[in-house]
């Protein structure tokens, strides 16, 4: 099982080429199943979980081409087998995304429950609730979810923002006869972009960016060509890199309108970060203090920042409080962290991290993807050598994050076995 190995100390300077978001290209892979295609995905990353939903996709008979040079993703036809079965879901909770495609196009689907990262239970049922106000008739039974009936529009009013449910009925809506309504829509800009997306496909939506969505479907869905949005995760992930080593970095491709609040307490915390016409540049010209964060559905503090940003903090002047509102058990990177000297005291869904003048190198095992990163990230502010087990979870959110930071000058390596 490979490993990371980090020396730290080193400030970083350069640039960073931003990748395309993974979760951005889970669901416009999957929007592929509403129409024969080829639906063409430019800026695609490399990535274990882009690898995953192309083996769902051929599974239900698509082909998918992932050109890895010119960074593109082609998949054409159409489906020929409407089971999602366990042994490809259950590596990914993106899988669950084929649900609304397969169930508004062909009539029904059979989904296994989805997988994923042990951070905490990602329950279905807004899915499912949603899809049957559209008129499905849907089961569970041996772990699938199985799906059936004609759809039809409806007002959809979510009592809690899902950015999957939200994407699996913004899909299943296109082909749904009549208007559908999501209100209370998750407005995170990955569904923007799978949006408009839809709409170069010929699907018919307003509001964008908004809690509020209106679908009018029924009209068949066609070819396209789709750049996928940089990932605001990996950017915000280098833009905690360049701060937790006093240095700096410019993020190509990076937009600070993805950013969210992550920009305002990165600022907070004394790291400035300012757009240029190519992304964002971003520097620690001084110390770096304690600021507060809790995590809320964009445009508020995002969950996938939470591990980067606790990393950041371990190394701050005085305290900050970090409390956890989206998954329950997303503080297992907490224990590695005080393995490298962190102080950090939590209980239930909050933390308070106490800075420390420096962490030291430890061997350390990563949880999830976005503990993985933040072990790594910790490590190249730590005094001495830092090894990173189980990095299998890196590489699925991640692209090729050890040669980006090798190249902005970390003494970091991979190591095999």
């Amino acid at each position: 099982m490979d490993r990371i190995r980090i020396r730290g100390g080193r400030p970083l300077q350069g640039s960073v080429p931003i990748s395309g978001a993974k979760n951005a290209a889970l669901p416009l892979m999957a929007a592929a199943l509403l129409a024969d295609g080829p639906l063409v995905l430019s800026n695609a990353p490399d990535l274990a979980d882009i690898a995953t939903m192309a083996q769902l996709l051929r599974h239900h008979g698509l082909s998918v081409e992932h050109d890895k040079a010119a960074r593109t993703l082609t998949m054409s036809g159409a489906a020929t087998e409407l089971e999602a079965p366990y042994d490809i879901v259950r590596k990914m909770r993106a899988s669950v995304l084929v649900l609304g495609p397969l169930l508004a196009r062909f009539g029904r689907a059979r989904v296994s429950l989805p997988g994923g990262c042990a951070i905490g239970t990602r329950p279905v049922d807004l899915h499912i609730k949603g899809l049957e106000q559209l008129g499905a008739e849907i089961e569970i039974t041996a772990g699938y979810i199985e799906a059936r009936g004609k759809l039809r529009g409806a007002r959809i009013i979510f009592p809690q923002v899902s950015v999957g449910a939200t994407e699996n009925l913004l899909m299943a809506a296109c082909l749904a006869e009549g208007e559908t309504e999501l209100v209370n829509a998750a407005r995170e800009p990955e569904i923007g972009d799978l949006a408009m997306c839809l709409m170069r496909m010929g699907a018919r939506i307003e509001g964008i960016g908004t809690d509020r969505l209106r679908i009018e479907g029924g009209a068949p869905l066609l070819p396209a060509t789709h750049p996928i949005v940089p990932d605001r995760i990996e950017a915000g992930t280098f833009a905690c890199a360049a701060a937790i080593t006093g240095g700096q970095l410019h993020l190509d491709g990076a937009r600070l309108e993805h950013l969210g609040s992550v920009a305002r307490v990165l600022r907070d915390a004394g790291v400035d970060v300012a757009e240029t016409h190519t992304g964002l540049l971003v520097t620690r010209r001084n110390g770096l203090r304690g600021a507060d964060v809790m995590t809320e559905p964009f445009p508020g503090f995002a969950t996938d920042m939470q591990a980067q940003y606790m990393a950041l903090m371990t190394v701050a002047e005085g305290a900050s409080m970090i409390t956890e509102t989206i998954f329950e058990n997303r503080f297992m990177h907490v224990p590695e962290l005080m393995r490298m000297g962190a102080r950090i005291n939590f209980h239930g869904s909050s933390a308070i991290v106490r800075g420390v003048p420096k962490l030291s190198g430890a061997p350390v095992m990563a949880t999830d993807l976005r503990a993985s990163v933040s072990l790594i990230l910790a490590g190249l502010a730590a005094e001495g050598e830092t090894i990173v087990n189980r990095v299998y979870h890196l590489d699925r959110g991640y692209e090729r994050v050890e040669d980006k930071l090798a190249a902005v000058g970390a003494d970091i390596e991979r190591l095999a076995g």
